[in-house]
C-alpha cells in the first residue's frame, strides 16, 4: 500500500477522510493548522484529532504551531471575505508544509481533508494542492471528499464519537467577519 500523509484541518473534518483513505492507502495525519486562533482552540481541536486517530489506528504528527509564519504569509488579505484569497493563500501554507514534511519523511503522496467541507472550493484546493506537488515534487490526491455525502458522514461520525465541533473555520479574521457590519 502506498503511504499518504494527510493534511488534516481537525478531527470531525478528517472522519470520513480517514475511513475513505484507509482502504486505499497507508495513512498518517498531519495536523497543520497556525491558522487557527485563539491558540486555546488549536489545543482543543488537536486533542480532537488525535481521539480520531487513535480510533482509526493511524499515526498523528504535530506540525509546529507557527501563527506569526502565518500571518506574516496572510498580510495585506485580512479583509478578504471567508473563501476569497487570503483562503487560498491559507491552504498554499498548510499544503507547503504538509507535502515538505511528505517529501522528507519518504511518503509517496499527500492529500488534505479541506475539501469535506461544503464551505470550501474544492477545485481551488486541488489546484493549489497541485501546483504544490509539481513545486516540491511529490503527488497530491485531488480529490473532492463531500462527494457521497462526505460531509453528512462526518456529521455522523463525529456524532458517534461525541467529538467537538467548531463554529468558524479557524481565523480570527473568519470568526470576526459580519461583527461590525
Amino acid at each position: 500500500m502506498k503511504t499518504l500523509c494527510l493534511h488534516s484541518c481537525c478531527g470531525p473534518c478528517s472522519t470520513v477522510v480517514i475511513e475513505r483513505l484507509k482502504e486505499r492507502f497507508d495513512v498518517t495525519v498531519f495536523y497543520c493548522n497556525p491558522n487557527i486562533e485563539p491558540f486555546e482552540e488549536y489545543e482543543k481541536r488537536k486533542d480532537e484529532q488525535k481521539k480520531v486517530c487513535k480510533v482509526w489506528n493511524v499515526p498523528f504528527v504535530d506540525a509546529d504551531y507557527d501563527n506569526a509564519g502565518w500571518h506574516d504569509f496572510v498580510q495585506g488579505l485580512e479583509k478578504e471575505k471567508e473563501g476569497g484569497a487570503r483562503c487560498e493563500k491559507c491552504f498554499a501554507f498548510r499544503l507547503k508544509r504538509t507535502a515538505e514534511y511528505a517529501k522528507q519523511n519518504g511518503f509517496d503522496l499527500f492529500a488534505t481533508t479541506l475539501s469535506v467541507s461544503p464551505h470550501k472550493n474544492t477545485n481551488v484546493i486541488n489546484a493549489v494542492g497541485q501546483e504544490i506537488s509539481q513545486e516540491v515534487g511529490i503527488e497530491f490526491l485531488p480529490e473532492s471528499f463531500k462527494k457521497k455525502d462526505g460531509y453528512l458522514r462526518s456529521i455522523q461520525i463525529s456524532k458517534e464519537l461525541g467529538l467537538y465541533r467548531q463554529n468558524y473555520c479557524g481565523c480570527l479574521f473568519a470568526k470576526n467577519q459580519g461583527k461590525d457590519e
